[in-house]
């Protein structure tokens, strides 16, 4: 019973996550439209627009605080939670100790046991609760980083638009347009994975419950074998949510940090894609401050998906590279390369998004990021910020 509600609980988590990341796009989705309508305001006031500027930066900071008190949070009640399942064992055992002697134990003993198996229970679900809240809570805030870092980009477009309107004007509306396009492809993929993956296995769990009810008057042994199989389906409905969060966005990069979360998503991306993929780590491993971590895994997602896509590479290396004053990142692959200064020269009129997603992403950080490659001799993907 309670795998099965625990596994219900993640499913729902699953769910509401991607319902949370649906919303944050259609939010950053309608301020860019309603940025994109200024353009044909004639006159704009600079000062105006620098205030709201610093307004939006004050808010980012606030939620950069915030997310660092939950962050706190998280860990405080990660160490309770191990000493309350620490305490459930314990409790367990007791209680098991207690029915063994049972024709000899008192009714005070029992009564006792069972309490404290049932007291012990009763933290580890509330920690647990507490847990998944307080993930959830930094995952909104992340999300509206996200989206005010983007109205904050915009902004400053749009600053610089004020002092030559026709070309800022062009430049604000081809941003829009690469935004719009980013959204709807992320859209689209949220769409298509939910449809080919969870949605058709839930489809099939839903048709396999309806046999097992017809089997329960016909043959209850039966039901009991097929049991196991429905439970096997519904386990890999949640591992298949959970693949899809994960790429939405990992809960482990909140909680254990980058390096983890990269191992993780290196190893199953090799997996899929079919290509040996490596993860190198130079320098002493340590958690990144603000949006450091989202943006690097980030670029280096983005990274790894072109070179599924396009690379036609069979060794994939990624190398993380954490100094002092600077933490940088390499993506490297084998595959047949590219002409970079081409490719660069067609970003506007052509559908090379991810690598707009990339330049954005580091400028936003004050980061620099670099592009290397060849016909033939692979690519590599450099990006570096400051500490």
């Amino acid at each position: 019973m309670l795998y099965r509600d625990q596994g219900a609980t993640g499913l729902s988590q699953a769910f509401g996550n991607c319902a949370q990341r649906a919303r944050s796009m259609r939010l950053c989705g309608d301020i860019m439209a309603s940025v994109a309508e200024l353009d044909t305001v004639t006159a704009v006031n600079p000062a105006a627009l620098a205030g709201v500027r610093f307004l939006l930066s004050q808010r980012i900071e606030d939620l950069d605080a915030e997310a660092a008190n939950i962050e706190a949070g998280i860990l405080q009640t990660a160490a309770h939670r191990d000493q309350a399942r620490r305490r459930l064992i314990d409790a367990e055992q007791l209680w098991a100790a207690t029915l063994s002697t049972l024709p000899t134990s008192s009714a005070e003993e029992i009564d006792s046991a069972f309490r404290t198996v049932a007291a012990a229970r009763a933290d580890l679900t509330a920690t647990e609760e507490r847990s998944s809240e307080l993930g959830s809570r930094l995952n909104g805030i992340r999300s509206e980083q996200e989206v005010l870092r983007s109205v904050y980009r915009s902004l400053d477009d749009l600053i610089a638009s004020t002092t030559n309107p026709t070309s800022g004007s062009s430049r604000l509306r081809s941003a829009s347009r690469q935004v719009f396009q980013i959204i709807e492809e992320e859209r689209m993929r949220i769409a298509r994975d939910m449809h080919d993956g969870p949605a058709q296995s839930m489809s099939n769990l839903v048709l396999q419950a309806e046999i097992l009810e017809r089997l329960i008057a016909r043959d209850p042994q039966m039901v009991v074998s097929e049991l196991a199989d429905f439970k096997d389906g519904v386990r890999s409905v949640l591992d298949d949510t959970r693949r899809l969060i994960f790429d939405l966005r990992p809960m482990t990069l909140d909680d254990l940090g980058l390096v983890p979360t990269l191992r993780k998503f290196v190893k199953e991306f090799g997996e899929r894609a079919g290509v040996h993929a490596e993860l190198r780590v130079v320098g002493e491993e340590a958690r990144l401050a603000g949006a450091l971590e989202p943006t690097l895994f980030r670029i280096i997602q983005e990274a790894l998906n072109n070179t599924r896509k396009h690379a036609q590479a069979s060794v994939v290396e990624v190398v993380i590279n954490f100094q002092p004053m600077q933490v940088s990142a390499v993506v490297r692959d084998d595959g047949i390369g590219m002409d970079v200064a081409a490719t660069e020269a067609h970003l506007d009129s052509t559908r090379h998004l991810g690598l707009i997603s990339m330049r954005e992403r580091a400028e936003l950080e004050k980061g620099r990021l670099e592009i290397r490659s060849q016909i033939g001799k692979g690519t590599e993907v450099r990006v570096a910020f400051d500490l």
